[in-house]
């Protein structure tokens, strides 16, 4: 009978041990669970971004990076509060294999969820890419690849490409008409040739029917517009006289005269900081010296605003011939008809020029 009581008490206390065991075991779940919920929330809704200020990051994923990469971006920043975490969520999210290069906005309120949804679809913000007062291609590509990932040897390269540039019509002298300086949204990741082809399309917008339109009426095709109008462009910055500047230009050219054009010969030079042309600089045998070459130049010598293309295409009619800076330095020209006028009014604009020891 007593052997019949220990096996009950023995029994009895295994259970006990059991049942103490499976609760032990069920509070750890418990435990777990809530730990994992509140992780799992702080993960998915909690702010996981940190900014200095108010103001939005923006960081730049390029292509073809891997997982490494764009934490290494996001980490060097200083953007993510919780490493793990943020980690934990692009696992989840199997961002690592869907990884979209691109420029992103980051912004102080973000979660893991939402950080890493916006990378993962792709939705980055686009670039205001402006460019004007670009001398040549080199200056053009050097200004380009700041504000894109294409680097400047791509976009020269391109330029420089007979054979594609040939597919639009152009030579690499006179590639650079292609460009009209405007502001234009682009996405940071676009290719030198997909950049190439959107200014080719914006060059055909710009070219209207009523721009079209005036080319006949000037004698002038589209790529000759544009050789002329750059020269305008660094002959004068005063937008009202640039009508009258190109029509002293349109009457040499309508006369078979040499254009004489001063900025054609610093491009020659290649030295910009001339500000004084001497009569030795036009015996230099190039084809942009149009003291030398009857005719346009074989391509623009920058990249002519839009209002300096406008100019040649609705120049002022007038008598004019020549054209000469003034001598108070206003940045406006004195106009004359014939060579005499010009002389006296050069005269003038020379003594002011030795007045301040202007000499090269």
């Amino acid at each position: 009978m007593k052997d019949y009581y220990a096996g009950i008490r023995r029994r009895n206390k295994k259970r006990s041990l059991l049942n103490r065991i499976l609760r032990n075991l069920l509070l750890i779940i418990i435990i777990f669970s809530a730990y994992a919920g509140y992780y799992a929330y702080r993960s998915f809704y909690t702010s996981n971004v940190w900014l200095e200020g108010k103001s939005p990051a923006y960081i730049y994923i390029p292509t073809n990076a891997n997982f490494a990469k764009v934490k290494s971006i996001l980490y060097q920043k200083g953007l993510i509060v919780d490493r793990n975490s943020f980690e934990w969520m692009a696992q989840l999210k199997k961002y690592p294999s869907h990884i979209r290069p691109g420029r992103y906005k980051i912004e102080k309120s973000m979660s893991n969820a939402s950080l890493i949804n916006k990378l993962r679809s792709g939705n980055q913000e686009a670039v205001n890419l402006v460019f004007n007062n670009i001398r040549n291609k080199e200056e053009l590509a050097g200004r380009i690849s700041k504000e894109i990932e294409a680097d400047s040897i791509s976009v020269i390269k391109l330029l420089n490409d007979s054979n594609y540039v040939a597919t639009l019509e152009m030579t690499p002298r006179n590639v650079i008409t292609l460009f009209i300086p405007n502001t234009y949204e682009v996405y940071w990741n676009i290719t030198a040739k997909d950049f190439v082809e959107r200014m080719v399309r914006e060059y055909r917008k710009f070219w209207n029917e009523a721009r079209v339109a005036k080319l006949d009426e000037i004698r002038l095709n589209r790529t000759e517009v544009m050789t002329l109008a750059s020269i305008v462009e660094k002959e004068t910055n005063r937008e009202k006289e640039k009508p009258d500047v190109a029509g002293v230009y349109i009457n040499r050219l309508h006369r078979g005269w040499l254009l004489q054009a001063d900025p054609t010969l610093v491009f020659a030079l290649g030295d910009f900081s001339v500000k004084r042309v001497l009569n030795e600089y036009k015996s230099i045998n190039s084809p942009y010296n149009t003291y030398k070459y009857v005719g346009l130049p074989p391509g623009p010598i920058c990249i002519p605003s839009i209002s300096s293309i406008d100019a040649i295409l609705n120049y002022r009619k007038h008598n004019y011939m020549f054209f000469c800076a003034r001598e108070d330095f206003s940045g406006f020209h004195n106009f004359a008809v014939d060579a005499a006028g010009h002389a006296s009014n050069a005269a003038r604009y020379q003594k002011a020029l030795n007045r301040r020891n202007i000499m090269k």
